[in-house]
């Protein structure tokens, strides 16, 4: 009887350890399905779009919404403030009508990448920029590594949190400021009387002219014409970049799972991002992983052998196919990883060849 009772209290001890366990990935789900919703009220919002809202949202949505709003509002307050005292200490070297504005930008590029002396009483303390994180800077083993509360927290960050912060910034001081996209990489595209369009290079901390991203190799003139790379995102269209985090954010959480919250964020961000390349790629990944996964519950050795008995797979594996053709027409290709690391180094040691000589000149700034 023994024996027995130690085995009944194992068998009760794993379906208790189960049963949590299904539940927890039910809370999880149910808060990651609430996430795409709000980000849809924010999308089609009659008020002007909150992009500070829908990133805090995808973000607390991974923290299992242990985040404090109210303290992240305070955290980008402190940075907001900091800008408007810059406005107020510098000057710039610009003197077409839309100064103020420029000023503003000028003051967030400073904010985030310029040592800071800052007066308190009789002491004075130095505001550090902050730094691009070289470790695991696509997230693949830390996901929180592409948060902005992550930034704020370390001042280390990169390609997607820097924009990021960037474009949140310069809302709160009643700017805008466009996110754009190339492989692999986002950066800010802004506009002036003086120059025309520009580019702002973050992890770096310089003003790239196009010929520096374009020269990558890994951006086709297809895709620059198709509007997916190099191009300014509107509000709807960033906010589709959250949806897409939101994806993947839950895949670090609950794995594929069945893949349908994945390929239903992922269809989301592109009815208000049609041409949003990583959004296809992630569909057509995620249906080519359920297939893999309906494959092997089957035993089936052959795709052909499941369309025997499932119309449903034919036509996601007809889906899969059509949105990886599509991929390719639209000019887009991989850019593999270490090449990434190479391009973003270029830009350091090139920064004579790849300087937009006029942007610079403006923004020496005057104290």
């Amino acid at each position: 009887m023994k024996i027995l009772f130690i085995h009944i209290a194992l068998l009760f001890s794993t379906l208790t350890v189960f049963s949590q366990t299904e539940i927890d990935k039910q809370a999880i789900q149910q808060r990651y399905e609430v996430a795409l919703e709000e980000l849809v009220q924010i999308a089609t919002s009659p008020t002007p779009l909150s992009f500070k809202k829908a990133v805090f949202t995808v973000e607390n949505t991974y923290w299992d919404n242990e985040l404090d709003y109210e303290l992240f509002n305070k955290q980008i307050n402190t940075y907001t403030q900091l800008c408007k005292a810059i406005i107020q200490s510098r000057d710039l070297l610009y003197n077409e009508e839309d100064k103020e504005k420029v000023k503003i930008h000028a003051a967030i590029f400073w904010a985030l990448t310029d040592t800071i002396p800052i007066q308190f009483g009789d002491e004075v303390v130095k505001h550090e920029p902050f730094t691009y994180d070289f470790e695991d800077f696509f997230g693949q083993k830390d996901w929180s590594k592409m948060f902005v509360i992550k930034l704020l927290n370390t001042k280390t960050g990169n390609c997607h949190s820097l924009p990021y912060l960037y474009k949140i910034l310069a809302e709160e001081l009643g700017e805008e400021a466009y996110l754009s996209l190339a492989p692999n990489h986002i950066y800010i595209k802004l506009k002036n009387k003086q120059s025309g369009w520009y580019n702002t290079e973050l992890t770096s901390g310089i003003f790239p002219i196009d010929a520096w991203l374009k020269s990558s190799g890994y951006i086709h003139m297809d895709a620059i014409r198709n509007g997916i790379f190099m191009d300014t995102l509107g509000q709807q269209q960033s906010i589709a970049l959250c949806m897409l985090d939101l994806a993947q954010g839950y895949e670090k959480k609950l794995g594929i799972n069945d893949g349908q919250f994945i390929l239903k964020a992922c269809e989301t961000a592109l009815k208000y991002y049609p041409n949003y390349v990583n959004a296809m790629l992630m569909k057509a990944e995620t249906q080519r992983k359920i297939i893999t996964q309906r494959m092997k519950a089957a035993g089936a050795e052959t795709i052909a052998e499941l369309f025997i008995y499932s119309s449903a797979t034919q036509e996601l594996f007809n889906d899969m196919e059509q949105t990886y053709a599509k991929i390719h027409q639209l000019g887009y290709r991989k850019m593999p990883e270490q090449m990434y690391i190479d391009w973003l180094v270029s830009l350091q040691e090139n920064k004579e060849k790849y300087q937009n000589k006029k942007i610079i000149n403006f923004t020496t700034n005057t104290h």
